[in-house]
C-alpha cells in the first residue's frame, strides 16, 4: 500500500484525503497550524490519521508521494527535506486528475480568472451539462472526483497550482493575460511566474484548444518563442485574421468551429460592466463554443450572469458616496481594472502585504481620477515613498478596517466612489482577501 502524505489541511487538502483512501492509499494528512473545526470533523468521521500546529518528520518523510498546499512554499523546511531526498511532491489537482476522464476546461491569467471560471461554468450549468467547479474557487477538486461523477470540470488554476502538476492535460486552457504577481514566491524574476502560467499548456495535443488575450505584449511574445501544439484560439478588442473573439461596433462577436454557430450580441447587454469583462466574457465565450454550448445558451447566459464576490462588488451609498469592495485585486494590474471603470472621482484604499508591487502602473490613472488615498496595513513605508514622489493628493494611514472606513466617509464628497482596491493580499490584518471584503462591507453597512 502506498503510502500519501498531504500537507495543509484546508479544502484542497480534505479532499485529497478521501479521494486517497477511496483509491487505496494509506494516508497521513500535517498542518503546520489549526484546522478549522469542520475540516477536522470530516478527518476524524472518516478516521483518517492527521496532526495539526506542527510537522513530525517521522510520519511525514517516509511518504511515497506528497501532496503539498499551493500556499505551502519551497522554502518551508519540511519541503526542503522531501526536495532533497527525492519524494515526489505534487498539487492536488495532479493527484486529482488520474482519477477523472472528465473534459477539463482550465483557467489561469494574472487578472480575471476567477469572473471567467464562473461564467464559464455558469455557461455550462445553463446549458444542462454536468459540471464541477474546482480549483480556487468551489469544492475540492479532489473531493469532486471521489464522491461525483461529472462530465466536465471548469478549474480556475493559480501559477502555485501549476507549479506542482507535471502529467495534468487541460482539453481547454485560456490564459487571460500575465502581468507581475506574486514575485515573492518566484525569487522576484517575473519570467519565473511567466513560465509557471504556461504550465498550464504542458500535454496539450492538437486536438486540445488554447485561449488567450491576443494584445498581451508578454502572451504574445512567449507564444512566439514556444512550441505549442494546441488550436490557437486568440482573442481581443480589434477584429483581426486570426481572432476568434472580437467587437465590431459595439457588437460583441464569439466564432465557433461551425460559422453556423457564431454569435453575436451587443456589448451594452452584457451583465458585466468595463473592458476587462469583455474580454473575461469572450474567454469563457470562446471555451463554450469549444465545448458545442448552442449560442442561444452562451447569449443568455452571457447576459445574465451577476458577478463574482469581492471583485468590483458595489456594497452601498451613503450620503451620496457608493462604496466598492474590490478586496480581490490582490495585485496592481487588478486594480489599474477597477480604476479604469471608475466614472466618478475616487476615494481609493491600497495596502497589505506587499509581493514586490510596482505601482508607476496605476499611476496615471491616480493622478486622474483618485483625490484622496488611503493606506491599510500594517507596513506602508513602501506606499507612502513611492505615492509621496508621483501624487500630490492627501494620504491617510489606517490600521483597521473600521478606522479606513471611517476616515473614507470624512474625506469622500457626495458623488465620488470610496474604492477597496488594495494592489496587495491581505495577510498582514486578515485571514485572506475574503476576509479583509467581508469586514470592510460590514464596516461601510454600520455608517
Amino acid at each position: 500500500m502506498k503510502r500519501l502524505v498531504i500537507l495543509g489541511g484546508g479544502e484542497s487538502g480534505v479532499g485529497t484525503a478521501i479521494l486517497a483512501a477511496k483509491q487505496g492509499y494509506e494516508v497521513f494528512l500535517s498542518d503546520k497550524g489549526a484546522l478549522k473545526p469542520e475540516y477536522k470533523a470530516e478527518l476524524e468521521k472518516r478516521g483518517f490519521a492527521y496532526e495539526e500546529n506542527g510537522h513530525t518528520e517521522e510520519l511525514i518523510l517516509n511518504a511515497d508521494e506528497v501532496v503539498k498546499s499551493p500556499g505551502i512554499p519551497e522554502k518551508a523546511p519540511i519541503v526542503k527535506q522531501l526536495r532533497a531526498q527525492g519524494t515526489p511532491i505534487i498539487s492536488e489537482i495532479e493527484f486529482a486528475s488520474r482519477y477523472t476522464h472528465a473534459k477539463k476546461i482550465c483557467i489561469t491569467g494574472s487578472n480575471g480568472k476567477t469572473t471567467t471560471t464562473m461564467l464559464t461554468y455558469f455557461i455550462l450549468k445553463n446549458e444542462g451539462l454536468n459540471v464541477g467547479l474546482a480549483g480556487n474557487v468551489g469544492k475540492s477538486f479532489a473531493w469532486q472526483v471521489a464522491e461525483c461523477d461529472f462530465d466536465y470540470y471548469v478549474l480556475e488554476l493559480s501559477s502555485f497550482q501549476l507549479d506542482g502538476m507535471y502529467d495534468f492535460k487541460a482539453d481547454v486552457s485560456v490564459i487571460l493575460n500575465i502581468t507581475p504577481d506574486h514575485l515573492d514566491r518566484y525569487d522576484y524574476k517575473f519570467q519565473n511566474y511567466i513560465d509557471s502560467k504556461f504550465r498550464i499548456l504542458q500535454n496539450q495535443t492538437p486536438e486540445d484548444a488554447f485561449i488567450f488575450w491576443n494584445d498581451d505584449p508578454v502572451l504574445k511574445a512567449e507564444i512566439e518563442k514556444r512550441n505549442i501544439k494546441a488550436q490557437l484560439l486568440p482573442f481581443a478588442l480589434e477584429k483581426s485574421e486570426t481572432t476568434k473573439a472580437f467587437v465590431v461596433e459595439q457588437d460583441l462577436t464569439i466564432t465557433a468551429p461551425l460559422p453556423e454557430n457564431d454569435m453575436t450580441m451587443p456589448i451594452e447587454e452584457l451583465a458585466l460592466r468595463g473592458t476587462h469583462n469583455v474580454y473575461n466574457s469572450m474567454a469563457a465565450g470562446l471555451a463554450a463554443q469549444i465545448v458545442n454550448i448552442r449560442k442561444e445558451t452562451i447569449r443568455k447566459s452571457l447576459a445574465e450572469f451577476q458577478g463574482v464576490e469581492h471583485r468590483l462588488e458595489y456594497v452601498a451609498s451613503v450620503r451620496g458616496v457608493r462604496y466598492i469592495n474590490d478586496s480581490k485585486a490582490t495585485n496592481v494590474n487588478s486594480c489599474w481594472y477597477a480604476l479604469q471603470s471608475m466614472k466618478t472621482p475616487v476615494v481609493l484604499i491600497l495596502g497589505g502585504t506587499d509581493k514586490g508591487n510596482d505601482y508607476s502602473e496605476i499611476e496615471m490613472l491616480v493622478r486622474e481620477k483618485v483625490h484622496t488615498l488611503i493606506f491599510m496595513g500594517v507596513d506602508n513605508k513602501k506606499l507612502f515613498d513611492f505615492w509621496r514622489d508621483h501624487c500630490t493628493c492627501p494620504m491617510y494611514e489606517v490600521k483597521s478596517v473600521e478606522e479606513c472606513v471611517q476616515k473614507a466617509y470624512e474625506v469622500a464628497h457626495e458623488g465620488d466612489t470610496v474604492l477597496l482596491s488594495p494592489c496587495c493580499a491581505s495577510f498582514d490584518l486578515f485571514k485572506n482577501y475574503e476576509d479583509r471584503g467581508e469586514k470592510f462591507k460590514a464596516a461601510v453597512r454600520r455608517l
